[in-house]
């Protein structure tokens, strides 16, 4: 079966802004007030947790990487404690999904999320059933952008890797696509914008109504 498989932070919902005010949290707990800024680093907030803290750190011009480990769980924590407040679907986002499924194709999530948290996160926005298979950072011993997590996606999903493609919006997804010999779909309407195609992607998403005929011309 053709499978779409999709990251989730950055390009199915846009959580920069509930990511970063869980990493001021931990600033604010240091002293250092809200280092970071939800729209300025949204690019890094979709990297993770720990790229957040070094940023963060970095420009508060102290913290290293024993600070960057003392603060991931108390961030984690926060994060879990407000995890929709601000989060939102990028337009499109569910109906593709429900286009895609109606045509025939699977469709999974793989993500560099903790799993509890993505699935916190789709159950807050009532979403959870718009894409059941679900992988997550601490789903198998390895992550993005090894190409087993990918691989797990797709076998969840009850799809087959040889007809399958990645949705995402970082450079993590476009070397696990690579990792894993399929087409990377990168979309343009993330903080990077159509810089994005600087990564080379098979192609470029600039909104998700377009995706169901794109993934057709890709698995035909």
């Amino acid at each position: 079966m053709r499978t779409v498989v999709f990251d989730l932070d950055g390009t199915l919902v846009d959580t920069a802004a509930d990511l970063v005010a869980a990493a001021n949290v931990c600033f604010r707990a240091r002293g250092l007030g809200d280092v970071l800024d939800a729209r300025a680093d949204a690019r890094t907030a979709f990297r993770g947790a720990r790229a957040m803290l070094r940023a963060g750190f970095e420009r508060a011009g102290q913290g290293g990487e024993a600070e960057v480990d003392a603060d991931y769980p108390r961030l984690l924590e926060a994060y879990g404690a407000a995890i929709a407040v601000h989060s939102r679907p990028y337009d499109g986002a569910w109906g593709a999904v429900e286009t895609l499924k109606a045509r025939g194709f699977a469709v999974a999530i793989c993500t560099n999320k903790p799993e509890a948290l993505a699935i916190r996160l789709m159950d807050a926005m009532g979403t959870r059933h718009v894409l059941p298979a679900l992988v997550g950072a601490d789903t198998l011993p390895v992550s993005k952008p090894d190409p087993a997590p990918y691989l797990e996606a797709v076998r969840r999903a009850g799809g087959d890797p040889d007809r399958s493609i990645l949705v995402g919006d970082t450079e993590t997804d476009a070397r696990t696509a690579r990792a894993a010999g399929v087409p990377i779909v990168l979309v343009g309407f993330g903080p990077e914008g159509a810089g994005v195609s600087r990564m080379a992607p098979d192609a470029v998403l600039e909104h998700f109504d377009d995706l169901p005929d794109l993934a057709l011309r890709l698995l035909p």
